[in-house]
């Protein structure tokens, strides 16, 4: 009882998955957003960037299919899911949820 207790008590390890493509214009507006929140946020969550012209199968493991994609996830699983340039209040709001 004590060990599942402790556990809990424990961070969630929150990962931001950011799939991307070097020439997809929308991506290279959305990285100063999240160069942004990772300094700010200063360690409680972990950036992930994930090229998927080099990482196929990864991306058709998350069923990526338009640029940018962010996929917030914790120990649990996604929390959320951005297609698209996404504003930085909607990323810090599922970061939260996931618990970073």
């Amino acid at each position: 009882m004590r060990a599942a207790w402790k556990s809990r008590a424990e961070p969630m390890t929150v990962t931001l998955k950011d799939f991307y493509a070097d020439w997809c214009g929308p991506c290279k507006t959305q990285d100063p957003i999240l160069e942004e929140l990772e300094d700010d946020w200063d360690g409680r969550f972990e950036v992930e960037k994930v090229n998927v012209d080099e990482q196929q199968d990864l991306a058709n493991e998350y069923q990526v299919r338009s640029l940018p994609t962010l996929v917030i996830e914790n120990d649990d699983g996604i929390v959320e899911r951005f297609v698209g340039v996404t504003q930085r209040e909607d990323i810090e709001d599922a970061l939260e949820s996931a618990g970073a």
